[in-house]
């Protein structure tokens, strides 16, 4: 057993002293005898730091893995960073999609090489190289896969196909569901030159794997709630009924980027004395809870509406009736009613204000900041307008003039600045398509609902 380090030291100014060494001999022994006795202490904090940095840099790549929700950019930016931390001459990542015989891999990203470098050849089938890999029994790392057992034993081509990226050093890595056990799919690298990979290569690797999982999951999972809920809030949205003199445009946009899709929606309902009631709504919320509330107090809405009442009594009963449906959430409401004589009657639950255009007059905001929202407000005060042939009626939900990188005021501004375009519009529809996309740059992250009545007239009782 080696001495310790302040003893070899000691040793060291000992000997000097007693061979009569000068006082730069003496200092130049001491510093030899530290160098020489701290020398595995050094290693072992190089050591650590380059530990300490590789676990740094796959956390790095953990974190932004994981905050993403769109699969081919999850796989993609994996494929990269896996490529890169492994300094391998080209990655892929083939997506486990099992067939009837058990053999069905995808290509999904490849990093490193251009796709046509893979497009002649065919998928990977589960033989004996592929298989551990596919089937997750473990990870393969081979200095030489061209000198293992398993190589080569399929026909038909008995090892690389020709043309193939030439490939020695060889590393695959399964990307297992942490939460099914199901195998996704796995990563493969290759690099012309041998023993290219190390067992920190495979670790980092594998932590990409495991990390790409996690994403995997949550993005699948997200994808099948939004289907779910899209699927749920279209099921619910009203066929829009012949209304003599009104032409009547709708739209309904699940949110195309991020989670906030569900709970907006919107009504039109032809009432037993004629008249028309326009309902835009939204649930501060988002998922299925937020659909299922938005189903609940659409058909209270309906309910009450078909009892004649008017709009300030339909927004009080139904906030009562819902008061205690919404937990910490709430939902806003603007119901207007277009009555034969030509009036148009509305009352506001916290929901942004409506746009009325009418001839020759000035762009018109109705209903700002008349009430709390439904299951908080109590009471909904009520104003009349008039409705003259010629006139346009616009409600719509915060999903189309508000995001992350543009306030609501905003919006509503930018809004206002485009309705003249609408109305000077051969076409209505693409009118309101060109705007929208304009509004949002075809990347709302909510939901957008919208109506815009026109009054023709000439056929309205």
């Amino acid at each position: 057993m080696s001495p310790p380090p302040v003893d070899a030291v000691l040793d060291a100014v000992r000997r000097a002293f007693v061979d009569g060494a000068d006082e730069p001999a003496v200092t130049e022994a001491v510093a030899a005898a530290v160098r020489a006795a701290t020398a595995d202490l050094v290693d072992t904090v190089a050591r650590l730091q380059g530990d300490a940095a590789v676990i740094d840099a796959l956390h790095s790549v953990g974190r932004r893995l994981t905050a993403q929700l769109d699969l081919g950019r999850i796989v993609q930016d994996a494929t990269d960073a896996a490529t890169k931390a492994t300094g391998a001459d080209f990655g892929a990542f083939f997506y486990n999609l099992v067939n009837d015989v058990g053999e069905s891999y995808t290509l999904y990203t490849l990093s490193g090489v251009p796709r046509a470098a893979f497009e002649r050849f065919p998928m990977p089938r589960n033989t004996a190289v592929f298989g551990p890999t596919f089937d997750g029994t473990g990870t393969v790392r081979s200095p030489d896969i061209t000198a293992d057992p398993r190589f080569g034993q399929n026909a038909p081509h008995h090892g690389m196909p020709e043309g193939h990226l030439p490939v020695r050093s060889y590393l695959a890595v399964s990307a297992i569901s942490p939460t099914t056990g199901e195998v996704l799919g796995g990563f493969f690298f290759g690099h012309p030159g041998s023993a290219r990979f190390t067992e920190r290569h495979e670790y980092l690797a594998e932590g990409i794997a495991g990390y790409t999982a996690i994403a995997l999951d949550n993005a699948r999972l997200y994808e099948r709630e939004r289907t779910l809920v899209t699927e749920l809030s279209r099921s619910m949205l009203p066929v829009v009924p012949d209304l003599p003199g009104l032409d009547v445009l709708t739209r309904y946009l699940p949110a195309a980027t991020g989670t906030k899709i569900g709970g907006d929606w919107f009504d039109v309902i032809r009432l037993p004395s004629g008249a028309t009631a326009f309902v835009i709504g939204d649930v501060v919320g988002h998922g299925v809870t937020a659909a299922t509330v938005m189903g609940q107090v659409r058909t209270a809405i309906r309910c009450y509406a078909q009892l004649e009442l008017t709009p300030s009594e339909v927004l009080r009963n139904v906030s009562e009736l819902t008061a205690g449906l919404f937990g910490g959430s709430f939902v806003t409401c603007f119901y207007a009613v277009l009555h034969p004589d030509g009036t148009l009657s509305f009352a506001n639950a916290g929901h942004l204000p409506a746009i009325l255009i009418r001839p020759g007059a000035p762009v018109e905001q109705l209903g700002e900041a008349m009430a709390q929202p439904l299951g908080v407000g109590s009471a909904f005060p009520e104003d009349t307008t008039t409705f003259p042939p010629g006139t346009d009626l616009v409600l719509y939900t915060d999903g189309l003039v508000e995001s992350r990188t543009r306030d609501l005021t905003l919006g509503i501004e930018w809004l206002l600045a485009g309705i003249p375009g609408l109305l000077a519009a051969t076409d209505l529809e693409a009118a309101w398509d060109t705007l929208v996309d304009e509004l949002t740059h075809g990347r709302h992250d909510d939901d957008i609902a919208l109506i815009h009545v026109r009054h023709r007239g000439e056929d309205r009782p």
